[in-house]
């Protein structure tokens, strides 16, 4: 007899995670239930949860019923993140294995955040503006306030999955690189090739600094207005995690200033406010969270799930989606930007 598992993605479509060869494995593989892109009703979910080894769901929307779910063994969130409203004490201790799919962002994200940096550097998406309205600067008058971003210092804040591609992607250009991470230790970030800093140091040592850290109980707004006036003038300045690490107005204010140069995929509202100033920076480039949303990508999450559900009902340890980690699982945080009021 087949396990039964739930499958409840909603925020998520089941195409848009799941190919069609990978529906088709997880139908072989397991008895789905629900398995539908709407939201599965709590009736539904707990009159199957009993039975269930394995819940697939983009965040834990069904309350402290895991007494009602002796046969758990793993719950899978595809949503970016670990969930948020789950008794992680209970988890571990019943030893059922919260998994996020964060790591099929990893490329994406890595990707986009290295053509922000182009992008902000070589002044892109400014002189495109300046072309469509006809004033444009040609030869050395249009890059008086470029670079490149070879051999430069680059800092990485937040060496997860993206931060480890990110530095793979980084390779060519034969920059320096250097990380603030403080979950991880100094010796494991020396052998990945990585210089440890402290992230006032990194700050004002960088040209490039690529924040990618994870959201968490204590990082909310750690990159202070303080921190920012270390930033050098005209730096590239990524922001391709959350808003929620920043001091956002501090952010703003200075870009506005043109200190230096910024490239964000996120904001602490989103939608982002019609009259935020940030939308009318010059220095800045502004993307619609959208680093992480790419169909060619978002079906990489489908094939990390049913991989990992093919281990975790043989009795095996899953190998492609990150584990939440006992000694970090209270410090996880919400990683979605909150609505505007």
């Amino acid at each position: 007899m087949k396990s039964k598992v739930i499958v409840d993605p909603s925020f998520r479509r089941m195409q848009e995670i799941f190919s069609a060869a990978d529906q088709a494995r997880l139908r072989d593989l397991v008895d789905v239930v629900w398995g539908k892109d709407e939201a599965m009703p709590l009736d539904d979910f707990l009159r199957a949860l009993p039975e269930a080894e394995a819940v697939v769901c983009s965040d834990w929307r069904y309350g402290a019923v895991l007494d009602q779910a002796p046969k758990l063994k793993a719950i899978m969130s595809v949503s970016g993140g670990f969930p948020l409203k789950l008794d992680y004490e209970a988890c571990h201790q019943r030893h059922i294995r919260v998994l996020s799919a964060a790591p099929g962002f990893a490329r994406q994200v890595a990707e986009f955040s290295l053509g922000l940096a182009l992008a902000s550097a070589r002044e892109i998406a400014y002189h495109d503006r300046l072309m469509r309205r006809g004033d444009e600067l040609y030869l050395w008058a249009g890059n008086t306030n470029t670079f490149m971003l070879y051999d430069q210092p680059v800092g990485i804040i937040g060496y997860g999955s993206i931060g480890r591609e990110l530095h793979r992607l980084l390779g060519p250009f034969g920059v320096s690189v250097s990380v603030y991470d403080p979950w991880l230790g100094d010796g494991y970030l020396r052998r990945q090739g990585v210089k440890p800093l402290p992230l006032a140091e990194l700050l004002s040592e960088s040209r490039f600094i690529f924040v990618l850290a994870v959201p968490s109980s204590e990082n909310r707004a750690m990159i202070t207005r303080d921190l920012l006036e270390r930033v050098q003038e005209n730096a590239v300045f990524v922001l391709a995690s959350r808003a929620h690490v920043v001091d956002f107005e501090a952010l703003t204010e200075l870009v506005l200033a043109g200190r230096f140069k910024l490239a964000t995929d996120v904001f602490p509202q989103e939608p982002l406010p019609p009259d935020h100033p940030i939308r009318s920076a010059e220095g800045a480039i502004l993307s619609a969270h959208r680093a992480g949303s790419v169909a060619q990508g978002l079906v990489e999450l489908g094939e990390m799930v049913v991989d990992d559900l093919e281990a975790v009902i043989q009795g095996l340890p899953p190998r492609r989606l990150q584990m939440a980690e006992p000694e970090l699982s209270r410090r996880y945080a919400s990683n979605r930007a909150k609505a505007p009021e």
